[in-house]
Parts: C-alpha cells; sequence; structure tokens
C-alpha cells in the first residue's frame, strides 16, 4: 500500500480507531520478531514495514490531540 493513501486513511480514522490499530500492529510486530526469532519469518523486511506503520499511527494520534 501507497505510504500517502495509509496516511490518508489514518487521518479519517478516529482517536480510538487508531489505538485500536496500533495496537493490532504492535501484536503483530510482536508475532514477526518471534517467528524471525525462530527462523519461520521469510519477508524480514515486513519487520520494517510493520515498524513504520507504528510510527505513522502514533504520529497521527499526537496530531489529532494537538
Amino acid at each position: 500500500m501507497n505510504s500517502n493513501n495509509y496516511i490518508k486513511e489514518l487521518r479519517g480514522k478516529s482517536v480510538s480507531e487508531l489505538n485500536e490499530e496500533l495496537v493490532s500492529a504492535k501484536k503483530e510486530l510482536f508475532n514477526l520478531r518471534f517467528q524471525n526469532a525462530t527462523n519461520q519469518l521469510d519477508n524480514t523486511a515486513r519487520i520494517k514495514d510493520v515498524r513504520r506503520n507504528i510510527a505513522r499511527i502514533q504520529t497521527v494520534i499526537v496530531e489529532k490531540e494537538a
């Protein structure tokens, strides 16, 4: 997904929806790290993508709270 489209999608959501998405992204990151540690992860670049998505979500939350 294009990052600009993803950011626009995030900005259209409420803070509670963003918090839910943040929790699910953190769970996904945990699972990816666990798979990586047990050598079951094929696409290691996905970890980087999820970390960036978490940062994007947190940025939009801070923007909405300001």
